[in-house]
This record gives structure tokens, sequence and C-alpha cells, in this order.
């Protein structure tokens, strides 16, 4: 009978714990069920109200009404979509940047194949620039022109000055009177000599004789300035520029003034030499003012 009573216990305990455990399932499965719910609900509330800050902006828009009014500025929507609308317009902008400096970039080098845009930074173009002005020489040494030269006309000028006064050199050489550029490329080149004419005796004596046979009361001078270049390639100096005048002076004129310039734009090679002519280089007057020469690097 004792026996009897205990089974009956035991199976009683068991069924107890058993309808614990089911309920405990069940609760856990409600509330994970709930809870679920709750979030879903929560994602499409949310959803809904993001599309419809969208909507209540187009709508205000369509309307007429102005989005930056005060009365909207403490509307969270208001402010979602000001965010949302400056978002797209900085990242519109940053693409058409691009898109226009490409292009922009595309045309130029396709118009002018020598203009190269690079964005990465390199290194600068050494400076190369040289003028030399008339120097006066020496009481003793009065002689300006160099050795006489059947290949070039006239006479070269040799007296430059490279450091005094107006005159310097960068990067560029002066070697018995001809500028020695350092590198190949496009140079700008520039010469002016000023003539200061003076007659001698000799000289009057025969143009009185000139005038008389002639009826003239007027003298003429023929001026020529030449700027040649030297390649240590080619035996012969190749000319590069040349200007002429011939100026009539008046025959009760101590003397006559004149100035002859003359630039271009001409391809030098590293180691080439440039240099001037004159067809009477006595008649120059060296004042660094007055007669100059010079060339510059361009590209």
């Amino acid at each position: 009978m004792v026996n009897m009573t205990s089974s009956h216990t035991m199976q009683y305990i068991g069924l107890l714990l058993l309808a614990a455990i089911l309920l405990q399932t069940i609760a856990v499965a409600v509330t994970f069920i709930y809870f679920s719910n709750v979030l879903t609900t929560m994602k499409e509330t949310f959803s809904k109200s993001s599309v419809s800050c969208l909507m209540r902006a187009n709508l205000r828009t369509i309307k007429g009404i102005d989005p930056s009014a005060s009365d909207l500025k403490d509307d969270p929507c208001w402010q979602v979509t000001q965010q949302l609308h400056f978002l797209i317009e900085k990242s519109m902008s940053n693409r058409y940047q691009k898109e226009i400096t490409s292009a922009i970039k595309d045309e130029v080098n396709r118009m002018l194949p020598s203009l190269v845009i690079q964005d990465q930074e390199t290194a600068p173009r050494p400076k190369i620039a040289a003028h030399v002005t008339g120097s006066l020489p020496p009481e003793t040494d009065k002689d300006l022109r160099g050795p006489s030269n059947r290949k070039v006309h006239g006479q070269k000028i040799q007296s430059w000055e490279s450091e005094k006064g107006l005159a310097f050199l960068q990067n560029v050489q002066l070697s018995d009177g001809e500028l020695v550029v350092p590198q190949a490329g496009l140079y700008y080149i520039y010469s002016q000599t000023y003539f200061r004419h003076m007659a001698s005796l000799e000289e009057e004596e025969d143009e009185e004789e000139a005038g008389e046979n002639s009826g003239s009361s007027v003298r003429g001078k023929p001026m020529l300035q030449y700027v040649y270049k030297k390649m240590g390639s080619y035996p012969v100096p190749i000319l590069l520029m040349k200007n002429a005048r011939t100026t009539c002076w008046s025959r009760d004129a101590e003397y006559g003034l004149y100035s002859i310039y003359q630039a271009g734009l001409f391809q030098l090679g590293a180691g080439d030499r440039v240099f001037v002519t004159v067809s009477n280089v006595s008649t120059i007057d060296m004042d660094e003012k007055s007669s100059f020469f010079g060339a510059f690097l361009v590209s």
C-alpha cells in the first residue's frame, strides 16, 4: 500500500515538471513572436514616415509653399529633407566638376598639342636668360670688332658687358662676344645697335665734291645689323636675322644718330652660339642703354 502511494506521488511530480516546462516554452515563443511583430511594425512605421517626409516636401513644392519658411524649420521632416538635398547636391556637384575638368583637359590637349596639363608636380624648369650691353673699351684699345671672318657679313661686336649695370647672365655663357646656350629649346633673341656716324675731313671733302657734281646737300650712309647662329655640327654660321637702314643726314650736322632693332623666336640646340655683326663696328655707340643684345628660353 505504501509503495503504491509513493508511485502516485512521483507521477504527480513528473506531470507538474512537464507542465512547467511546456508553459515556459510557450511563454518564450509568445514573447519572441510579440517582439518580432513590434520590430516589424516599427520598421514599417519608420519607412512610411521617411517616405511621408519626402512626399510632403514634394507636395509643398507643387503647391508653391516656400520650404525654407521659418515655421517649417522645427519640423523633423524638414530637417531630414534638407540634409538629403544637401548630400544629393554635393554628390552631383563633385561628379560634374570631375567630368567638366576632364572634358576641358581633353579639349585643350586636342586644340593645343604643345600644351600638356599635368596633375602631378614637376620639377621647375631652369631659368635661362642673358642680357649683355655695350661696353666702352679702354682708351688704348678702341677696336670693338673681332677677327675678320669671311663666312659672315659685317664685323662682329665683341665688346659686350655681362656683369655690370643692366647686364646679366643666367645659365648662359658669354665667350668671344657670343652667347652660348646650355640646352635645346625655343629662344627669343633680340638685338639693338645704336649708330653714331661722324664724318672725317676726307669724307667731307669727297662729299662736297660729290654734292657739287650732283647738286645734293645731304649724305647717305647704309647701316646693317646681322644676327647669326653658330652650330658645332655645321661649319658656317647661319644667318637668323638681318636689318638694314639707309639714312640721309644733313651736311651741316656734326654727326648722325640712328638705331636698328630686331627680334624673333628661334630653335637652338645645346651649345649653340649666337652673335651680332654690323656693317661698321666703329660707328656703334656702345652705351648700355643704346646697344644691347640678349636671349631667353621660352619653351
